[in-house]
């Protein structure tokens, strides 16, 4: 098995300053402290949750590009990116081309989700003359399930999201920018979910790593971006109650989950000074639902069904 061949014998040695990840990048989750209780919901929360279907990325749909922080620019994200939902989304994609695609989502959401691909590091040299930027090594793991969700808030009603509006998660740079971003970041086990951690986790026999990606939403209530990607769409307090002058949006929650052989090393794509650190794992997406469709996923939010 590949743990057996790659494994030990791929961290001798290593630090990030190989091109990572280090030894020290990796955890076993039994040594992740559960997490703390959930805050309750108030008399006003929104408590439903609306589910996508959009698959797993079975087509293949991958590019280095990231048209929310670097649009017009073809692999400007020096790092592969796995995307489901829209299938046209690249690096010069308009808000009228979006609309126009088709969708991998089942109940015709034409909305982009996308995240940074995960690697088994097994030196494979196919692997590696199709990994694009030559940092990033080893096989591309599938993913074996994408759960797409939206949540509403704990405190108070959601009101539906603009088309077209831009959201981001994590820092793909958090390594060298610092991880005031970062902190959002989240990975686990698929029996253990409720263990989170910011390192790569090591899971028992039988489970599957999980990426959990939680993004902001908190609207300024008139644009769809921002310069840093972040000003307009904001993370509320922990008890849900969203800064001044910002209004409560449906809350996009993604789970990546993978079959990863026990003790085998892996890793996500990362720009090449990030040292596949798994701190840097971030994901963005595009709402391009209409507005009937976001205004049902809201209702279904408030409702509480």
């Amino acid at each position: 098995m590949l743990a057996a061949a790659v494994g030990a014998g791929y961290y001798e040695g290593r630090s990030e300053h190989d091109g990572g990840p280090a030894d020290s990048d990796f955890v076993d989750i039994a040594d992740v402290s559960p997490n703390p209780p959930k805050i309750l919901a108030g008399p006003n929360a929104s408590t439903g949750v609306v589910l996508a279907s959009c698959g797993r990325n079975e087509n293949a749909h991958r590019n280095e590009d990231n048209v929310v922080a670097t649009p017009g620019m073809k692999g400007a994200a020096h790092h592969m990116h796995d995307y489901v939902g829209n299938v046209s989304t690249d690096a010069f994609s308009t808000d009228q081309s979006l609309a126009a695609a088709n969708t991998t989502c089942t109940n015709g959401d034409k909305s982009t989700y996308y995240w940074p691909v995960l690697r088994l590091l097994d030196d494979d040299p196919a692997a590696d003359v199709a990994a694009g930027s030559p940092h990033n090594r080893g096989t591309i793991v599938q993913p074996a399930s994408v759960l797409v969700s939206f949540r509403g808030n704990p405190s108070s009603k959601v009101i539906p999201m603009p088309r077209f509006l831009r959201g981001v998660t994590g820092d793909a740079k958090a390594r060298t920018a610092g991880l005031t971003n970062a902190t959002r970041v989240q990975w686990s086990c698929s029996g253990t979910l409720d263990r989170r951690t910011n390192r790569y986790p090591r899971c028992p026999n039988g489970q599957q790593v999980v990426r959990i990606f939680d993004f902001p939403s908190c609207w300024d209530g008139r644009r769809n971006d921002s310069p840093d990607h972040r000003d307009h769409l904001t993370f509320p307090a922990a008890n849900g109650v969203c800064p001044t002058d910002t209004f409560p949006v449906p809350q996009l929650h993604l789970e990546i989950s993978y079959q990863v052989p026990v003790d085998a090393p892996y890793a996500i794509d990362t720009f090449p000074d990030q040292a596949r650190s798994p701190i840097t794992d971030h994901a963005d997406f595009i709402n391009v639902m209409t507005d009937d469709q976001m205004a049902q996923v809201a209702n279904t939010l408030n409702r509480g069904g």
